[in-house]
């Protein structure tokens, strides 16, 4: 089932009061909280909160946007914290990173770091029936499609899925076929439109989402998969609200 939301980390200056109120005015599902400003880890009185809140705006916790880094010593919070906190927040899936280099960086025994460190923590979170899934971006083991393939496969676990969003600098159909590579891996989209680093409108984007969505969704329609806005133009609330809009028409005009 698609279901549709936004990142709290889209509007980090903006209190946890006022982004619920922003995704409950555009008709959203729910939000995926960073842990960065919004849900810090450990904080755990300040979790409970938001999950009082979110219930009474009708609204889902859809995952927890962490900052974790697997295969990096000396990170502001262990694996652990991040996962009793995602636990507390009662969210379904945690986003990590896959490692701090990039896979043209990387050596091999970095790479197997990230791998094994992957494998652990997607064991213990899977204990707690909680899903790991890797950021796919520049500057991580997930820059390119082979690489994040590749990574996925050394990981080889159950419990381990890939969030994807477009590449900065590709053109759309090789977009599309990055998408193919790692299809069998997919989980989760984050939703936005860039012209290289220009932030612009979604609505002006849909031509390209819509070949994307066509490759993205998953082929088990009762598995949940969520479309989340993640970067708005100029970081104002009518664009927000535009592009929920926008989202929203795409994924009903997909589903007609």
């Amino acid at each position: 089932m698609i279901k549709t939301g936004m990142c709290s980390v889209t509007f980090r200056d903006q209190s946890v009061d006022t982004i619920i109120k922003w995704t409950s005015d555009v008709g959203l599902d729910g939000i995926e909280w960073g842990a960065d400003v919004h849900a810090p880890p450990g904080e755990l009185e300040r979790v409970q909160s938001i999950v009082r809140q979110m219930k009474q705006a009708g609204l889902e916790v859809l995952s927890y946007g962490s900052y974790y880094k697997a295969g990096v010593t000396n990170q502001p919070h262990s694996f652990e914290t991040i996962l009793l906190t995602a636990k507390e927040l009662g969210a379904p899936s945690i986003r990590i990173w896959a490692g701090e280099k990039g896979s043209d960086e990387a050596t091999r025994q970095e790479r197997q770091k990230v791998t094994a460190d992957i494998h652990r923590v997607a064991d213990l979170a899977e204990n707690d029936g909680i899903a790991v899934h890797i950021e796919y971006h520049g500057g991580t083991l997930t820059d390119t499609s082979e690489s994040a393939k590749q990574l996925l496969e050394a990981i080889a676990h159950q419990n381990v899925r890939l969030y994807w969003q477009p590449a900065v600098g590709l053109e759309v159909q090789d977009r599309v076929e990055d998408i193919k590579v790692v299809k069998p891996y997919l989980k989760h989209v984050h939703v936005f439109y860039w012209n290289i680093e220009e932030r612009l409108p979604l609505a002006e984007g849909l031509h390209a989402w819509k070949q994307y969505l066509h490759q993205l969704h998953l082929e088990d329609s009762s598995e949940d998969q969520h479309f989340l806005l993640e970067f708005v133009k100029d970081n104002q609330r009518d664009q927000f609200q535009d592009d929920a809009k926008a989202l929203l028409q795409l994924i009903a005009d997909y589903r007609a």
